[in-house]
């Protein structure tokens, strides 16, 4: 197994979040969303929270697609969220999108505050990620629901090579290189199911969901 190679955990020079936001992500995002709202099982409504939202592509994808909700996007790297914010009003959705300059790790909103937590791609930017799950757990609503996904760290150096090939090899160089890092930096499925389990939570929750994807679905028991 490879060992896990961290990577800053802040994206935050303008030239990161423009690559960042150059990239073609439209695939990957509508096929969250769209697991997303499958898993969620109801028409979406209240407010829900985007953990790690970078440049609120995903936040736009969903409102675009499913009304109802209000999303509150979170992210630390300011560079990120400038761009976020020209990417919401150029899609007219600053009423339903705000965009808080926050650490994933502390939270700053009362418990138990959201209809749904999402989040893509963070997890492998953080050194401890323990916190941020806890805190995600912390803030889904009774009868909320909680769906984390991101990348799966690869067995072998050349099983991360084909990744990078696969899925970055008409990118630029930069853009490969970033994907790489990730890559580098995620968890395996086991990691995260042991990190969940010492939440008390079911390990089963987590499961690989893609060549390169673990998603983490849990509900709140409603009251």
């Amino acid at each position: 197994m490879l060992p896990r190679v961290l990577e800053p955990e802040v994206m935050d020079t303008p030239e990161e979040a423009l690559d960042y936001n150059a990239m073609d992500h439209a695939e990957v995002n509508a096929r969250f969303v769209a697991d997303l709202l499958l898993a969620q099982g109801r028409p979406a409504s209240g407010d829900w929270l985007d953990v790690g939202t970078g440049t609120a592509l995903i936040p736009i994808a969903l409102c675009q697609r499913a009304g109802g909700c209000r999303v509150v996007g979170t992210d630390l790297a300011e560079q990120m969220l400038e761009l976020a914010h020209q990417n919401v009003t150029a899609a007219g959705l600053q009423g339903r999108i705000r965009l808080d300059r926050v650490d994933a790790k502390s939270l700053p909103y009362p418990d138990r505050a959201f209809e749904a937590v999402f989040s893509n791609s963070i997890v492998h930017h953080i050194p401890e990620p323990i916190g941020v799950l806890s805190e995600m757990v912390r803030l889904v609503a009774p009868g909320g629901l909680l769906f984390v996904r991101d990348l799966v760290r690869p067995s072998s150096a050349g099983e991360l090579d084909q990744l990078v090939r696969r899925y970055a090899g008409q990118e630029p160089e930069r853009a490969r290189a970033m994907f790489r890092d990730s890559l580098h930096a995620a968890l395996t499925v086991d990691e995260v199911q042991g990190m969940v389990a010492s939440l008390g939570l079911p390990r089963d929750g987590v499961q690989m969901t893609s060549d390169r994807h673990w998603t983490w679905t849990w509900r709140r028991p409603a009251p």
